[in-house]
């Protein structure tokens, strides 16, 4: 036995009886009333670690070994304590003085020495490990022995990957990373998801989702609740969200893709939150849109002036074209022709006057009907966006708002429309170079606001409605009273 290990500074702790480091005797240092001595103690924390363990004195015996250690190579701590450190049994005798020399040079160097060796595990088979080694000191400050602490190499790779992973992730990331905690809020978030969310990367932290996105905030939360309880889902989904900004609401469509994230230290899986992946598809998803919905509107065209020829009266062919045109597109539509026929000039006609002559039932959505040619003038107050319509030749956009239901009601009803109209969007009827009337189309409170690609739709819907009144004109229907 070493001198250091007759003064006590470090010991093997054999199975049958193992002592203090400090030398005493157990019976003298019973580590408090009731409680665990410091021999225990210190052989639970040995065999609790993650990484392998073992420590020499300062001739290099081996005073300490491990589970983990035995799990590695298969020796025992019986079998290992009390040996001259690995040559012969967990290093090939070549390797020996290298690996010795290596090892001991950490008595006498500052802070930890990294070296990584081939052991040999106790069925003959070989293992990269990576050690760090350090000193172990007395009490005078004089080197009293060393402890290496050692793991598979693979298993080190694996990690440093996962930490370089998550590093990578959440700094050079090209899509959003967020990791959301058990309470649904963000917890880490990188550079890319805080641009998407339009603040910075700590400034979200630990702020409900609410406070940050106006839209798709209850469809998040459930996917998230959802893989906190039942895991990852089989593929990525698509939200539509509304993200809050300096400037307004503006509308996104994020892929996202999440990751149940459980702690590996634990026996049970303990849920630590959620990964959240997205990238921003609104582009491509918002073409894809429109290409669908251009499609649709060209086969409603087609199909209205095939439906069209079929009829014997024009002016129910006009019907036709509206009751095609309002599938997908508005709710309600009204057509109203200039009283005495046309004019080449709407601002010749003094005063303006408008004739209904078509309409969905006001009580719902449905077919349009004829009213008739006779009959009384719509009183549009002046400043009407039909009269203006009619005035300008040209399409007009209007809406209700974002004031409160009565409010909007009240507005609706100011027009002669529908009480539940919310948009409006009027489409002049031309043919022949004259202005024959305007044609409404209206929207509830459940569809968005007219846009410029619904207004070049209306436009085409209205010259064939033109055409067809026109051509009832010229075959005798009479003019509107």
């Amino acid at each position: 036995m070493s001198a250091s290990r007759r003064k006590g500074t470090t010991d093997e702790l054999g199975p049958d009886e193992p002592e203090q480091p400090d030398g005493h005797d157990r019976s003298e240092d019973p580590g408090g009333p009731g409680g665990p001595d410091g021999a225990d103690l210190l052989a639970a924390l040995l065999d609790g670690m993650d990484a392998a363990l073992c420590a020499f004195d300062a001739d290099g015996v081996v005073t300490h070994w491990n589970r983990e250690a035995e799990r590695i190579l298969g020796w025992s701590a019986a079998e290992a304590v009390g040996r001259q450190g690995f040559a012969g049994w967990a290093v090939r005798e070549a390797d020996a003085e290298e690996v010795e020399t290596r090892l001991m040079s950490a008595m006498h160097a500052s802070g930890r020495q990294v070296h990584e060796f081939a052991l040999l595990t106790k069925d003959g088979g070989r293992v990269l490990v990576r050690t760090q080694s350090a000193a172990v000191r007395g009490p005078d400050g004089k080197p009293a022995g060393l402890y290496c602490a050692f793991s598979e190499v693979h298993a080190q790779i694996d990690l440093e990957r996962s930490i370089a992973l998550s590093e990578a992730l959440f700094d050079d990331a090209a899509w959003g990373v967020v990791l959301v905690d058990a309470d649904l809020r963000p917890a880490v978030v990188n550079a890319h998801a805080a641009r998407a969310l339009g603040t910075g990367r700590t400034a979200v932290l630990g702020r409900p989702l609410g406070e940050l996105l106006t839209q798709g905030v209850e469809e998040l939360e459930n996917a998230l609740t959802h893989v906190l309880a039942e895991g990852a889902p089989p593929a990525p989904a698509e939200v539509w969200v509304g993200v809050r900004t300096p400037e307004g609401e503006r509308r996104r469509c994020w892929r996202s893709g999440f990751l149940r994230l459980a702690s590996p230290l634990a026996e049970e899986p303990v849920p630590l939150g959620v990964g959240w992946l997205f990238q921003d598809v609104t582009e491509a998803r918002q073409g894809e849109q429109e290409a669908a919905l251009l499609r649709f509107r060209t086969n409603q065209l087609h199909r209205a002036a095939r439906a069209a020829a079929e009829c014997e009266d024009p002016a129910e062919a006009a019907t036709v074209h509206l009751d095609f045109a309002l599938a997908g597109f508005a709710d309600h539509a009204l057509v109203d022709r200039i009283a005495g026929g046309a004019a080449a000039d709407a601002e010749t006609v003094v005063p303006l006057r408008l004739v209904r002559v078509a309409a969905t039932p006001s009580g719902g959505p449905g077919p349009s009907a004829l009213t008739g040619y006779a009959g009384l003038p719509v009183r549009y107050p002046e400043g009407h966006p039909a009269l203006q319509c009619v005035a300008r030749a040209g399409s007009v956009r209007a809406g209700a708002g974002s004031g409160p239901a009565e409010e909007t009601r009240e507005w609706a009803r100011a027009r002669q429309w529908p009480q539940d109209t919310v948009h409006a969007l009027c489409a002049v009827l031309r043919s022949r170079g004259r202005t024959l009337g305007v044609v409404t189309f209206l929207r509830g409170a459940g569809r968005t606001s007219f846009e410029r690609s619904d207004a070049m739709y209306a436009e085409d819907v209205a010259v064939r409605i033109a055409s067809a009144l026109d051509l009832a004109d010229l075959a005798g229907r009479g003019d509107p009273a």
